[in-house]
């Protein structure tokens, strides 16, 4: 049986459209992702999910109990849906193990457990407004799941973090559901938050679900332009290219992404020359000319220089996934 359920839910502000129709399912510990352009109506989802906006149309249920929103509650939310807003906040001057012993509905092993994954068991001591702001929202996420949430949202959470907060944060969100069991759902605007961590993606265009399927199928397959740049880099398979490198789409290959064109000995692929590098850490990222078309690459050589002759070979992925 699904732990949350979407039906067909609608809202409108102002007039203006931002959920039509919505539905999807969510498994016990399935990790799904939410994607979309600003203003798509992620955040709104959430929200509805949440218990926090009132939809139109339309119902959600957490194991078949149907969610009120806030029209139906004199409080609202839903216990067991935790949700962190982009504009999630703590109280200042509060030191962490105060702030984390309201709302606790854990024995002393489960809390140690819950600071450890959360990475926040040697914060405790400190007050609120000694911390960074990785630690904080660190914090913010440990005080929602003190309370055995069995659905925790998450609205952006790696906005505004720096790479090092960012990683850690992941390392939490995962262990999240893998040791603590609780069921994540992700909304976020970075494919490379995503990518390596979700069991399905959901694409959002102007409140409309448009896409969804694995990682490997939204990125390899994207149904349209807006998806596809959602995920990435990617190169439009024009009859010049297809003719090119004597491409058959058979398999509705229409979006190209940097990793399939690969560089070859000569005369084992397509002459090209190399028009701009861009050194990007541990690997580069090569925008090459072929037949007066530009092409991105990725590589791992770093030796490379402007103007060079290389070819190029174009392998597809597999059609299914």
């Amino acid at each position: 049986m699904a732990l949350l359920c979407v039906n067909y839910v609608s809202k409108k502000l102002a007039e203006k459209t931002i959920l039509n129709n919505i539905s999807f399912e969510q498994a016990p510990l399935q990790k799904i992702a939410i994607v979309g352009e600003t203003g798509s109506g992620k955040s709104t989802l959430l929200k509805i999910i949440a218990g926090w906006i009132q939809p139109d149309d339309g119902k959600i249920y957490l194991e078949a109990q149907r969610i009120k929103g806030p029209d139906e509650k004199l409080i609202p939310g839903q216990k067991e849906i935790a949700y962190l807003s982009q504009h999630f906040e703590l109280r200042n001057a509060y030191r962490v193990e105060e702030l984390l012993s309201y709302a606790n509905t854990l024995t002393d092993i489960e809390a140690a457990d819950l600071f450890e994954v959360c990475k926040i068991d040697h914060l405790l001591k400190r007050k609120t407004d000694q911390l960074s702001g990785g630690e904080r929202q660190r914090i913010a996420i440990a005080r929602l799941l003190i309370s055995a949430p069995k659905l925790l949202l998450l609205d952006e959470p790696f906005s505004n973090l720096d790479l090092i907060h960012k990683n850690i944060l992941k390392e939490v969100i995962r262990d999240i559901g893998e040791r603590l069991q609780i069921t994540c759902l992700m909304v976020s605007h970075d494919p490379h938050d995503i990518l390596a961590w979700a069991d399905e993606i959901i694409i959002l265009k102007a409140g409309i679900i448009i896409q969804k399927g694995t990682p490997q199928e939204v990125y390899h397959h994207p149904v349209d332009a807006y998806a596809a740049g959602l995920l990435g880099i990617y190169q439009i398979c024009t009859p010049a290219i297809e003719k090119l490198f004597e491409l058959s789409l058979k398999n509705n290959q229409q979006f190209l992404r940097p990793e399939y064109f690969k560089i070859v000995v000569e005369g084992a692929g397509i002459k090209a020359v190399i028009d701009r590098i861009f050194f990007m850490g541990g690997w580069s990222e090569l925008q090459i000319i072929v037949a007066d078309t530009l092409i991105t690459l990725k590589t791992m050589e770093t030796s490379y220089q402007k103007g060079d002759t290389v070819f190029l070979q174009l392998v597809l992925p597999p059609i299914s996934l």
